[in-house]
């Protein structure tokens, strides 16, 4: 499983993703053949080097031929843009559809971004009051916006779609002017669109855009990633140099880390069970999946004594365990916790006795050797063949290990 974490320093946006992701080491040119296959022409790329507060990264523009779109002004659509477009028209949700759709995009790069327009859709028409199919978009409308969107989707097709997480996206403050007028920052689409998402509300002008809320909200947990090893980093650089911070987006890709593995403690009392049932469930419970059963005296409400009993299991078994659990025994409940367990290596190696082989399990430090132990049903076996002791054969196998 691949990690994808995005760290807004200064804010995202639609190109300081793509750029983040240039940075990582995303092809261009591949980014660029699928988004050709869009009914979009006259744009283009303009990619650099530059560095923000020590930091150099990727900066990314996505330029627009003014022959080919009069009403679309070009721009940065960075995070600290002024949504300084004169349309006299947008798209409406409908449209951007149509032509995603048409495209040759990957069948689920389409869906990712089809659903990043219809986020900003659905925001910008709460925002208004009206329907989605009566929104038209301005600023998202435009072709930039249009490339930065389809391109974060083809982006996590390169990627292999990775698990996202994202910190807290910055939002900041003031104004900023849009197609309809002068609205505060965060702009109403962006804050809507992060409703019920962790954000920071500091930093000065416009540091999250729409698209870039959008992106975090249709890709990404704003959550900490897992422990991961990180394999590359990627830093995209917006357009304006803060005083306050970096304005960078800073991507990590890597592996989860190796950790101790996750499991679950199923757990019961029971006061009205006979030691056959007992006896008997605990046989279901291993032949279910369960790693480990345990039975323990315990004393329970009106002071019956009764039994507590404990089963460990790995999530694929998880659910075999707890029908055998219900089915079989007279408990009305379970409980359930995880827990983590650190497993030393394993591998068997067979020894040679009076009595037949026996293979010993080691348990292994990496190479350092903290257990050896007969294994006991062969041991029993040839105790019952040999009449005698098991313990003899237990005792001749170690000897023979050791030797």
């Amino acid at each position: 499983m691949t990690i994808l974490y995005l760290e807004p320093v200064g804010g995202i946006a639609g190109d300081m993703f793509l750029a983040a992701a240039v940075d990582l080491g995303v092809s261009l040119a591949e980014i660029e053949k699928h988004l050709r296959t869009l009914d979009v022409p006259g744009w283009s790329f303009q990619v650099g080097r530059q560095t923000r507060h020590t930091i150099e990264g990727t900066h990314l523009d996505v330029l627009v031929d003014q022959v080919q779109h009069p009403r679309e002004a070009p721009h940065s659509h960075d995070h600290d843009h002024e949504h300084e477009h004169e349309h006299e028209h947008g798209r409406a949700y409908s449209d951007i559809k149509a032509l995603i759709e048409a495209s040759a995009l990957p069948e689920r790069a389409k869906t990712a971004a089809l659903r990043v327009f219809r986020i900003i859709g659905e925001a910008e028409a709460k925002v208004h009051g009206v329907s989605l199919e009566k929104i038209h978009f301005h600023e998202v409308g435009a072709v930039d916006s249009i490339v930065d969107v389809c391109g974060a989707a083809v982006v996590m097709h390169l990627l292999g779609w990775p698990t996202v997480h994202a910190s807290p996206p910055p939002l900041g403050s003031g104004t900023a002017k849009v197609a309809h007028g002068i609205v505060p920052v965060p702009v109403p689409a962006t804050l809507e669109i992060l409703r019920d998402v962790p954000v920071r509300f500091e930093g000065l002008g416009e540091l999250t855009t729409p698209t870039g809320a959008a992106i975090i909200k249709a890709f990404a947990s704003v959550t900490p990633p897992p422990p991961m090893v990180v394999e590359r980093i990627g830093y995209g650089v917006g357009t304006r140099d803060f005083a306050d911070r970096a304005n960078v987006l800073r991507a990590s890709v890597g592996q989860p880390a190796a950790a101790a593995a996750s499991l679950q403690v199923l757990e019961c009392t029971l006061d009205d069970i006979t030691g056959q049932l007992l006896g008997a469930l605990i046989e279901s419970l291993m032949k279910a999946g369960a790693l480990d059963v345990w039975v323990l005296p315990c004393t329970m409400k009106k002071g019956r004594p009764g039994h507590l009993l404990g089963a460990l299991v790995d999530g694929a078994q998880h659910d075999a365990v707890l029908e055998a659990l219900l089915a079989e025994s007279t408990t009305l409940g379970v409980r359930e916790h995880a827990v983590s367990r650190t497993v030393l290596g394993r591998r068997f190696e067979t020894v040679q006795t009076s009595y037949g082989p026996v293979r010993i399990k080691l348990g292994l430090d990496g190479d350092r050797l903290l257990n050896a132990a007969p294994e006991f049903d062969e041991c029993r076996a040839l105790a019952e063949q040999a009449r005698v002791p098991v313990k003899e054969v237990l005792a001749a196998a170690l000897a023979a290990f050791r030797r």
